[in-house]
């Protein structure tokens, strides 16, 4: 479970989600994992701004992400994910249902380096699109790792088995069919948010099988739009950019 909240100038995002991951290893060669998530997400208008226009303040999301893994050789993977997603206001229908996913191929240079390239179907800049995704993982120590590449990267840092600090860097974003058409902006058929986030992350092991997350950041280049069909911008909120905090728990078996 995860609490978020970014407000900027004149408008406040925040979103709860929970999610259950399950994963098993079937054979010596192939490994799958499956996630299943809903997040609600609120805006908040400050009073007296955007008069003119009907202005969404709930959506939601429901998906189910599939992985699967396997062991070419001892030094190459292949990994496929498969993500149907449903995008809506309030009241989902067949028309908000998309896939999503993506291929990817993991190999391993030495014992400290591996690489990935690949291909995804996302959201990450509001709208569904093809990127290419890659990465560079490199192993500094026991305690250390630094992943570089797009759309994500991280550096982190366990000084024992109960802590972990990460520093974060990620390009992120959704997009919600919207319920009706706004009557000012009548061709406009979505909400679209898109930012790049950097932050700073703290895990901590409390007991067992619980686990507390804290996240503290910021949000560059940010951008909430209503969009058509084709994806082109209809109307522009300029929220600016602003600060995140989140907090999260987890369970693990």
């Amino acid at each position: 479970m995860n609490l978020k909240t970014e407000p900027t100038d004149k408008i406040d995002f925040n979103e709860s989600n929970i999610g259950i991951l399950f994963s098993k290893k079937l054979n010596a060669k192939n490994q799958i994992t499956n996630t299943l998530e809903y997040s609600n997400l609120k805006v908040n208008y400050e009073l007296d701004s955007f008069k003119d226009i009907e202005n969404p303040d709930q959506f939601n999301q429901i998906q189910n992400k599939f992985e699967i893994k396997h062991e070419v050789s001892n030094t190459t993977k292949l990994e496929l994910e498969i993500t149907p997603s449903l995008n809506f206001q309030q009241n989902p229908d067949a028309s908000d249902f998309l896939l999503f996913g993506s291929v990817a191929v993991n190999q391993q240079l030495n014992s400290k380096t591996n690489i990935k390239i690949g291909l995804a179907r996302t959201a990450i800049f509001g709208y569904p699109k093809f990127i290419p995704t890659l990465s560079i993982n490199y192993k500094i120590n026991e305690q250390s790792n630094v992943l570089i590449g797009f759309p994500d990267s991280n550096i982190s840092y366990s000084n024992n088995i109960r802590n972990k600090f990460s520093l974060t860097n990620s390009f992120n974003g959704n997009f919600y069919h919207l319920d009706n058409q706004n009557k000012l902006y009548e061709n406009a058929t979505k909400a679209s948010l898109s930012q790049m986030t950097s932050a700073f992350e703290y895990e901590r092991n409390v007991t067992k099988n619980w686990f507390l997350n804290f996240k503290a950041g910021y949000d560059f280049n940010k951008k909430y739009n209503l969009i058509d069909n084709d994806n082109h911008n209809i109307y522009d909120f300029n929220t600016g950019n602003g600060y995140i905090l989140g907090i999260g728990i987890k369970y693990k078996q």
